[in-house]
C-alpha cells in the first residue's frame, strides 16, 4: 500500500446474512475493535440493514455501504433500490459488479456502468468488481479479462469522477471457496489494473485509485496481501462477519 498517495478500505461485503438486530449486535462488536484505525472502515450490509447500521455507526469511524444499486431514479423496477433512496438514510458506498451479481443475476458490464454513473451522480462511492473465472485464468488471459472489464464499467466516467470510485480485484475462482490468490498474484493483478487505468485516464489518476483484493482475504492472510505495493485493502466477505477477524484486517491495514 501507499498510504501518503491512496486510501486504503477495509470494507465489509457481508452478502445475505445478519437481520437488523444481528447487524447492530455486530456492529456494535466491531466498534471498539476497529475505532483507532488508520485506513478506511466500511460494512457492506443487506438492504434491510442499511437504517440500523447506519444509525449503529453514528459517531464512529465505520461507513455503512450497500451491495448493489440501481442506475434509474425511480420507476417500475420491482425490487430494486435507488441511489437516492441510498443517499437519504446515509449509506456512503455501495459494492457494484460483484461476481455473484454477474453470476447469478445475469448483470453485465453495459448494466455495471450504468449503476457506477448512477451511483457517483448520487455522491455515492462505488466499490467496482472485476476479475477473472478459473477458466480463464487457465487459458491465460487475466490480463485480457480484467482490463475489458476495467474499460466497460468505467465507460465516459470522467478522471474527476474516478477519484471517488473504488476498484476491488476478485478472482472469481477465489470467491467463497476458501482458495486464494497467492500475495504475488493479487499484486500482479492490482499492477494491471493500476496500469490499465493508468492508460486511460493518466499517471496521478492511476497512482491516486484505491484498488482492493477480494478473494477470501482472512486474518491469516491480509498482513501479507495488503503488504504488497498496489494491495490498498480489502473486499471481505466470510471473515466481515466475525468481529475479531474482521479487526484483524483492519490492524493488519493499518500497520502495513
Amino acid at each position: 500500500m501507499k498510504k501518503d498517495v491512496r486510501k486504503a478500505i477495509i470494507a465489509g461485503n457481508w452478502k445475505m446474512n445478519k437481520t437488523p438486530s444481528e447487524a447492530k449486535a455486530l456492529l456494535a462488536q466491531m466498534i471498539p475493535l476497529v475505532k483507532d484505525a488508520t485506513c478506511e472502515v466500511v460494512a457492506c450490509v443487506p438492504y434491510v440493514d442499511l437504517a440500523a447500521a447506519v444509525e449503529a455507526t453514528q459517531g464512529t469511524n465505520i461507513k455503512i455501504g450497500a451491495e448493489n444499486c440501481h442506475w434509474a431514479e425511480s420507476g417500475a423496477f420491482t425490487g430494486e433500490i435507488s441511489t437516492g433512496m441510498l443517499k437519504e438514510i446515509g449509506v456512503e458506498y455501495v459494492v457494484l459488479g460483484h461476481s455473484e451479481r454477474r453470476q447469478y443475476f445475469g448483470e453485465t458490464d453495459e448494466t455495471v456502468n450504468k449503476r457506477v454513473k448512477a451511483a457517483l451522480a448520487a455522491g455515492l462511492k462505488p466499490i467496482v468488481c472485476v476479475g477473472e473465472l478459473l477458466w480463464e485464468r487457465e487459458c491465460d488471459i487475466t490480463e485480457e479479462v480484467v482490463a475489458r472489464q476495467i474499460k466497460l464499467d468505467l465507460f465516459d466516467v470522467s478522471e474527476e469522477e474516478l477519484q471517488n470510485v473504488v476498484i476491488a480485484y476478485e478472482p472469481v475462482w477465489a470467491i467463497g471457496t476458501g482458495k486464494t490468490a497467492t500475495a504475488d498474484q493479487a499484486e500482479e493483478v492490482c499492477a494491471l489494473i493500476r496500469a490499465t487505468i493508468k492508460k486511460l485516464y493518466s499517471p496521478a489518476a492511476a497512482e491516486g485509485i484505491t484498488i482492493q483484493y477480494g478473494g477470501s482475504m482472512n486474518d491469516k492472510n491480509a498482513d501479507e496481501l495488503v503488504g504488497k505495493l498496489n494491495v490498498d485493502g480489502g473486499l471481505i466477505g466470510g471473515a466481515s462477519l466475525v468481529a475479531d477477524k474482521f479487526a484483524a484486517i483492519v490492524n493488519a491495514a493499518s500497520n502495513n
